[in-house]
């Protein structure tokens, strides 16, 4: 039998969308779409697409984090951008984060829910051979 686990969203849409920040299962881990929207309404980095890039790939860092994985276990990104024009700096942004770890990645350009939001990007992560070690350990330690 397969585990589930869902890390809390503090998004203000969680309670009446219903979703969670992330939901591992088993070895998975599936990170919700995440924009720069914060918990008091307000969207960080301003107007800026690369802030705002920043600041949701802030957000799937600590949902990755919450769940026992990084961004290193990410194997797959969806980026949505709501102008082409955002595609270079939104880009950039992902390139800073996920380095070497190049996950599969789409972007597309699509309208979000509020328009002040530029940017939304959902990952998922896989854990194999060290990061289940890694995670193994760090619940040990975390339950003594």
């Amino acid at each position: 039998m397969t585990s589930t686990t869902r890390v809390p969203s503090t998004s203000p849409y969680a309670d009446r969308i219903g979703f969670s920040a992330a939901v591992r299962s088993g070895d998975t881990i599936h990170v919700s779409g995440m924009t720069a929207l914060r918990a008091d309404g307000a969207i960080a980095g301003g107007e800026d697409p690369y802030e705002q890039a920043r600041a949701a790939l802030a957000k799937i860092d600590a949902a990755l984090r919450a769940a026992g994985a990084s961004a290193a276990d990410v194997v797959r990104t969806r980026i949505y951008v709501t102008e082409r024009s955002y595609a270079e700096p939104v880009g950039r942004a992902h390139g800073e984060t996920f380095g070497d770890a190049k996950p599969a990645a789409t972007m597309v350009v699509a309208q979000l829910l509020d328009p002040r939001m530029k940017v939304e990007i959902e990952a998922t992560a896989h854990l194999t051979g060290a990061a289940v070690a890694r995670d193994q350990a760090t619940s040990v330690c975390s339950s003594e």
